[in-house]
């Protein structure tokens, strides 16, 4: 993985996560993080400015990299943990997992080391609580061998060790194109730290395990009781949202379309709402991805592909999580993988796949609606989001 200053794409055609709080007219930088079959190099390090919603068509660095596509930053910001979402067929066919150091004066990036995922197209990671192990999605397009969770320790200098521990869910077999093997997509942390959710698109359940790696550093996840919630036939179950309090939870269900909001408490899921994205739509338009909430907690935002490209804002209920359709605002663009607030909360930037570009609107903090569109910036298939903020 080579790193270089330079900008490999025609970029001069721009036009006029949870966020954290700070000054408005600050200027941060931006890591995006690609899909490289195309045009793309791998992870691209920007300027932003959070005064008028612009990112800064040159790069401040360039990473080579293969199939960057999900990046986890460490919360001190001083690492950043990256997926190489490789697999049969691809340049690299081994999926891979790299780490690299954040200068704390430029936040140019260095790598620090490589392992691989022992799982193909790697395609989420998140660090624990107290950030000594990495938990890796393995995905994996085809039904052999099938997805899995991947544990990594994480030294304290960043520095990746090799998988410890692999597990393998059984699948619904509910739909006999995507779900005949395990699709591990997601996999997050309680906000205690004391328990783990890795949910499964192939099994149509959230797995959920004990997380004790003082008890057993080689096998630091056990089988939690219940093991696992069940979510509806072929929902297909994709990435999991705690809320800032810790007492509610938001799940994507990318095949259904639908969000599902829980109650949580002591490593236990209760549902209380199902909410449709693409309800009397066709199956083309129903495609959940990402959600991320406002840093105040008072609205979430969901992203749905398909057809539908569309990204929905909901109201938070502050007592019981649940949520209220706001609006619907189209992404401008095609397959919407990711999206980010920025940090001032004034923005709101979208990573269209498949249309090659970075969208960037205008976001009302007091009501939480979108707004206009402030800047098309073209990437060549942009997967992921993430702001830099100084410490």
């Amino acid at each position: 993985m080579r790193m270089r200053n330079f900008w490999p794409l025609l970029m001069a055609g721009s036009v006029g996560a949870m966020g954290v709080q700070a000054a408005p007219t600050a200027d941060y930088q931006l890591l995006v993080g690609t899909y490289t079959a195309g045009a793309s190099q791998g992870i691209y390090r920007l300027n932003f400015d959070s005064a008028t919603g612009q990112i800064d068509a040159k790069p401040l660095q360039v990473v080579e990299s293969e199939n960057p596509s999900w990046l986890t930053l460490s919360r001190d910001q001083r690492h950043l943990f990256v997926v190489n979402e490789n697999g049969p067929g691809q340049k690299d066919p081994v999926g891979r997992v790299s780490s690299y150091s954040i200068d704390a004066k430029t936040q140019a990036l260095s790598l620090i080391n490589q392992v691989q995922s022992l799982g193909n197209e790697p395609t989420h990671s998140s660090l624990s609580a107290d950030a000594s192990h990495l938990f890796v999605s393995n995905y994996s397009v085809v039904e052999d061998p099938g997805g899995t969770l991947a544990v990594l320790p994480v030294g304290a200098d960043g520095k990746l060790k090799t998988v410890v521990q692999l597990s393998s869910h059984a699948s619904s077999r509910v739909n006999p194109e995507r779900q005949m093997s395990a699709h591990v997509h997601s996999t997050v942390s309680s906000p205690d730290g004391n328990y783990v959710f890795s949910n499964d698109l192939g099994a149509d359940k959230v797995f959920v395990y004990r997380f004790d790696p003082k008890a057993n550093p080689d096998l630091p996840l056990v089988a939690a009781t219940p093991a696992s919630v069940q979510l509806p036939p072929g929902s297909g179950p994709r990435h999991l949202l705690f809320s800032g309090n810790g007492k509610h939870a938001w799940l994507t269900m990318e095949m259904s379309a639908q969000v599902a909001v829980f109650d949580y408490q002591d490593g236990k899921l209760a549902q209380t709402q199902m909410v449709e994205l693409a309800a009397g739509q066709p199956a083309s338009d129903k495609a959940a991805a990402a959600l991320h909430a406002s840093a105040d907690g008072k609205f979430l935002y969901v992203s749905n592909r398909g057809t539908a490209n569309e990204l929905l804002v909901f109201a938070i209920d502050p007592a019981t999580g649940q949520l209220k359709e706001l609006q619907r605002r189209s992404v401008e663009g095609d397959h919407p993988r990711e999206f980010a607030l920025d940090p001032s909360g004034k923005f709101l930037l979208i990573a269209n796949q498949k249309s090659n570009q970075i969208v960037v609107v205008e976001r009302d903090a007091q009501s939480g609606l979108l707004g206009k569109t402030v800047q098309k910036l073209p990437m060549d298939a942009p997967s992921d989001l993430k702001f830099l903020v100084r410490q």
